[in-house]
């Protein structure tokens, strides 16, 4: 195993395996993930920072096994930050140490890991530890075959009137698969809050738009139409990160996108982005995420 000493920001690393090949398809190797995240760590990093992280890790690339990661093992770095939260899954294990990402040494860490895709929760932590109110709403718009990203971009015209006539911003991204997530910053006083607005608003667009929307997870319900997932808003559940890599056959985005992008959509490849694209979108345009970081609104009752 080849292992080389780097210094990042002030810290001390170790990177391995730089030339493992992650994305056989493509050639894209670990040296490649880890320098796609360094270059997208400025507008990635206010998105992590204070959201514990759980890591997706593909050690062998995405042909291979991988696994889920939650706990920081103790070969973790001792200046990295972490987050004891209890296990909310009634399974009788003990309180996860949680990685959070609030500097380039960090998410360098990361990816040394072959922790293609970050996944955090729409909440933060306090200073104190403790879970935050969510400060974030998002509809996970998921087509059914042969439905695409196409006839998300419809659903998610319609929940955009939805969401701005109660007072939200809402934010579009690509999952980096099939599908899109939209986004509001808000502010809430339960963990539960969002959930129920969510749920709402799911049923809602699913009896005016019944041909095309579902809110329900029955898998015979949603062919050729779009899953507006409101569960993801469960404090107990996370998304993918914005700018986060995704384990496909080729190293996918999860990327910000345009509400014009979004009305033009009328091919799936239109939206589908790879590491170099992103990085070229983010040299044009900045954070078209950036909104989601502003102060929330209010919820509608």
């Amino acid at each position: 195993m080849t292992r080389v000493a780097v210094d990042v920001e002030g810290q001390r690393l170790t990177l391995s395996n730089l030339d493992k090949v992650l994305y056989p398809e493509t050639g894209f190797s670990k040296r490649d993930v880890i320098d796609y995240y360094r270059q997208v760590a400025p507008v990635m990093l206010p998105h992590l920072t204070g959201r514990p992280l759980t890591l997706r890790r593909f050690p062998d690339g995405v042909t291979a096994q991988w696994f889920y990661e939650k706990n920081v093992s103790r070969h973790a770095p001792g200046w990295l930050r972490t987050a004891r939260l209890a296990n909310r899954h009634d399974d009788g294990s003990g309180p996860n140490d949680y990685p959070v990402l609030d500097d380039l040494a960090s998410l360098v860490w990361a990816a040394n890991l072959a922790a293609l895709e970050l996944h955090v929760p729409q909440w933060t932590v306090t200073a104190e530890g403790e879970r935050a109110t969510p400060d974030r709403l998002v509809f996970d718009l998921d087509p059914g075959a042969p439905a695409t990203i196409v006839e998300c971009c419809q659903v998610a015209e319609a929940l955009r009137e939805v969401l701005t006539a109660d007072g939200l911003e809402p934010v579009p991204k690509t999952s980096g698969s099939k599908g899109m997530q939209l986004y509001c910053a808000v502010r809430t006083d339960s963990p539960d809050e969002t959930s129920r607005y969510a749920k709402a608003v799911a049923q809602r667009l699913a009896s005016e738009q019944p041909s095309l929307v579902v809110s329900t997870m029955t898998k015979s319900a949603r062919t050729g139409k779009v899953l507006i997932d409101w569960s993801q808003n469960n404090p107990s559940k996370t998304t993918v990160a914005p700018y986060s890599l995704r384990a496909k056959e080729t190293p996918t985005v999860s990327a910000p996108v345009t509400w014009d992008e979004v009305a033009d959509c009328r091919d799936p490849a239109s939206l589908r982005f790879e590491a170099h694209d992103v990085l070229d979108r983010i040299a044009a345009d900045g954070d078209l995420f950036a909104s989601v970081l502003g102060d929330g609104a209010r919820l509608a009752q």
